[in-house]
């Protein structure tokens, strides 16, 4: 008997009244889970909770023994046998939720009946959930790309090892050639009802271990269980634009689900390799240009790299300042409205390490010109002023 059962009403998930009979339970669970199943909603993770829910629901309201078990301990627990007003144990009106009831009946130390019903509860738990659809788990992954791949999105293929179905034996668990056997036990439920003061409760059959078979001649790479390591290749597409660090999620790439649910998702970190010419600022890509004294002084047309494409020419005003930032409209990484943002381009004047005897009179004769001026003036009056 699974404790949770106590607390939940299976009838009302299933929207089916509790004299229901097998046959509109079993409608009523097919109806629901067409329109709930993860196939059908991908991605939609209150859909798939409730498809969860609605399989534990007909789990046990379509078997006759465990529907029995579910209506007798609605009707002790939750009215009046433990928890109904004038009822229970020591009477009075008991309003608390299971975990509470189990705790105060316990008498708060071990050995009381509190703590004897929590553990049978709590070993039909995890046989009762086991049974029902699973979603596969997520997968980490990570991929090194280049600078230009990461602006423009990528294709990758990358090789998983992950657990699944044992790729020897599909997921049976026996050996080629055989095949297992309903447990005789459990009669395939996977469950085998105990007695516990006077009441009969589920646990996981300790022949089959809760699966339901039995395997008389295990595979030898798996050993019966039906689990093994599988290596696949998976095809990735990075988006456009993505970050150094930045970690994409990619649904349904991960481990398969069990027993008909979704599997899981794969995680994907990316790292990206610096380019020796472009750097990023979000979405805007950079660049450094270098420009003459004389075009940054007089104003000129320089040509500007961009990324995956031609350059484009860029008109510097005159006097345009060393580390100016110039914008180019379009030029950077992609958003995700489909629109780009922009190449941010920085100045930056190259002084000449080798003149000429020509360059050097020249630049002689423009120091003697601009002799009266000093563009150090207001910094040093304003450093004095500041010591005053």
């Amino acid at each position: 008997m699974n404790r949770d059962w106590v607390e939940k009403d299976f009838y009302q998930t299933l929207g089916v009244p509790k004299d229901a009979t097998a046959a509109q339970v079993k409608k009523a669970y097919r109806k629901l889970a067409r329109e709930l199943h993860p196939d059908a909603k991908p991605g939609d993770a209150q859909a798939e909770e409730r498809f969860k829910e609605v399989s534990e629901a007909y789990d046990v309201l379509s078997d006759s023994t465990k529907r029995k078990e579910y209506d007798e301990a609605r009707a002790l627990f939750g009215n009046g046998g433990l928890g109904g007003p004038g009822g229970g144990f020591g009477g009075g009106n008991y309003g608390g939720t299971m975990d509470d009831l189990f705790s105060r009946m316990g008498g708060g130390g071990s050995g009381g009946l509190g703590d004897v019903l929590g553990g049978i509860f709590n070993r039909g738990r995890g046989a009762a959930g086991g049974r029902a659809p699973r979603r596969g788990a997520d997968i980490e992954s990570e991929v090194t790309l280049g600078f230009t791949e990461a602006i423009e999105g990528a294709t990758v293929q990358l090789g998983l090892a992950s657990e699944g179905p044992c790729p020897t034996c599909a997921g049976t668990g026996a050996r080629d050639g055989s095949a297992p056997r309903v447990c005789p036990s459990c009669s395939g439920t996977g469950l085998t009802s105990r007695n516990a003061g006077g009441f009969a409760f589920s646990e996981p059959c300790q022949q089959c271990r809760g699966r339901g078979l039995v395997v008389d001649d295990p595979c030898p790479t798996c050993h019966g269980s039906g689990r093994g390591r599988s290596t696949r290749t998976v095809s990735a597409r990075i988006p456009a634009g993505v970050r150094d660090g930045q970690r994409i999620r990619l649904k349904g790439k991960g481990v398969p689900g069990e027993r008909g649910g979704p599997a899981g998702d794969l995680v994907v970190a990316v790292h990206v390799r610096p380019h020796p010419v472009f750097g990023r600022d979000g979405d805007n890509l950079t660049v450094t240009v270098p420009v003459t004294f004389t075009e940054a002084a007089l104003g000129a047309k320089v040509a500007v790299p961009v990324l995956g494409g031609s350059p484009v020419t860029l008109r510097l005003s005159p006097g345009t300042a060393n580390g100016r930032v110039l914008r180019v409209r379009g030029k950077g990484a992609p958003r995700k409205d489909g629109t780009r943002a922009d190449l941010l381009v920085t100045v930056e004047i190259a002084v000449p390490q080798n003149l000429t005897g020509a360059a050097r009179e020249a630049l002689t004769a423009y120091a003697e010109a601009t002799a009266d001026h000093d563009p150090r003036a207001e910094l040093l009056a304003a450093a004095v002023a500041a010591e005053a």
